[in-house]
């Protein structure tokens, strides 16, 4: 009796199931690659948001105050970091205009564009914002933020305004702000960046480079826009025709900066916007909470999805098969005849 016979008919077995797996992966295989000469697309789902992403490019968004990879950073660096990743999260279908805010209004550097096909162009201007494009030196943060939501209402887009909330000069305590539009009828977010402790504010000269930090003289310390308040008479040097607000200038602490949390979180309660600090906040999240979105449907190209199921039925055939038949062959114990 040849004891060999049920072996070889095992081993027949196995080599005839791994050639049919071999011809089913080759069929798999083709068929894969001619439906991916057709394009193939599905419909998906998804939320599609615009927005007006305006930033302040004022003097104290230069402070270092932020950190970034472990090191300092300024605050305008810092923000510039996180506005790239939030447009790369922002999915595609999706569209983002930049605007520039100096003095007291937004200047709008393009209209919204969608993000996946202009990602590139989005990063680089992005990345392109300094403080060089500020027209003035001044920062008035709640005019500039009442004109950005009138922008963004007049693109039909959601609102992202980035800003320390600095004003320059300071607010006059005797004038309440006031909002003349509809709050929450621009939904959005305002990303508040700087650190909370006072910090020195970087100057520059008429070249662009840093020469040292702006002392108390450089700046003023109140604010004499408008009419002066009732109690001016009652100050030291007053005059009515030549020193209507004093004689005296006034002393303060702006020429130091830290974030205005109260401030922004006071201008976003009166404009309907949502408020975040940026290094402390998923910027993506608490925007797509706080903005309106229209539910769209968007093609998703199905050919990277053939490609590798077919570059999957080529590895079964050509490693993961013959591997597992060797392994097999292997483990077969070799038996003698018996005479």
């Amino acid at each position: 009796m040849d004891r060999t016979a049920r072996p070889a008919e095992g081993v027949a077995v196995i080599a005839a199931r791994l050639a049919d797996v071999r011809g089913l992966a080759l069929a798999t295989a083709a068929v894969l690659t001619v439906a991916a000469l057709f394009r193939p697309t599905a419909e998906r789902t998804q939320p599609r948001y615009d927005a007006t992403v305006v930033v302040d490019v004022t003097m104290s968004m230069t402070v270092r105050d932020m950190q970034f990879g472990g090191r300092p950073a300024t605050r305008l660096d810092a923000a510039k970091r996180r506005l790239v990743d939030f447009i790369g999260r922002l999915g595609c279908g999706s569209r983002v205009g930049l605007a520039i805010f100096s003095e007291r209004k937004p200047f709008l550097l393009f209209e919204p564009v969608e993000t996946c096909a202009n990602f590139p162009a989005l990063e680089g201007a992005v990345q392109g914002l300094e403080w060089r494009m500020a027209w003035e030196g001044d920062s008035h943060i709640a005019a500039g933020l009442f004109r950005s939501v009138e922008l963004a209402e007049a693109l039909g887009t959601n609102l992202v305004f980035v800003s320390d909330g600095h004003e320059a000069p300071p607010l006059r305590p005797d004038i309440p702000l006031r909002f003349d539009g509809e709050a929450g009828r621009v939904r959005g977010l305002i990303l508040g960046v700087g650190g909370l402790s006072p910090s020195p504010i970087p100057k520059y000269d008429d070249r662009g480079r840093e020469i040292g930090f702006l002392s108390a003289d450089d700046v003023p310390h109140d604010n004499r826009l408008g009419l002066p308040p009732t109690d001016s008479s009652l100050r030291e040097g007053y005059d009515a025709r030549n020193a209507p607000f004093g004689g005296n200038a006034a002393v303060g602490q702006e020429h130091l900066s830290a974030l205005k949390e109260g401030h922004l979180t006071e201008l976003a309660a009166m404009t309907g916007l949502a408020y975040g600090r940026l290094d402390e906040t998923d910027v993506m999240a608490a925007f797509a909470s706080a903005a309106r979105a229209e539910v769209a449907a968007r093609p998703v190209d199905l050919r990277p999805g053939c490609a590798l199921g077919a570059f999957a039925a080529l590895l079964l055939i050509h490693l993961i098969v013959p591997l597992a038949a060797r392994l097999r062959a292997r483990a077969t114990p070799t038996r003698r005849t018996l005479p």
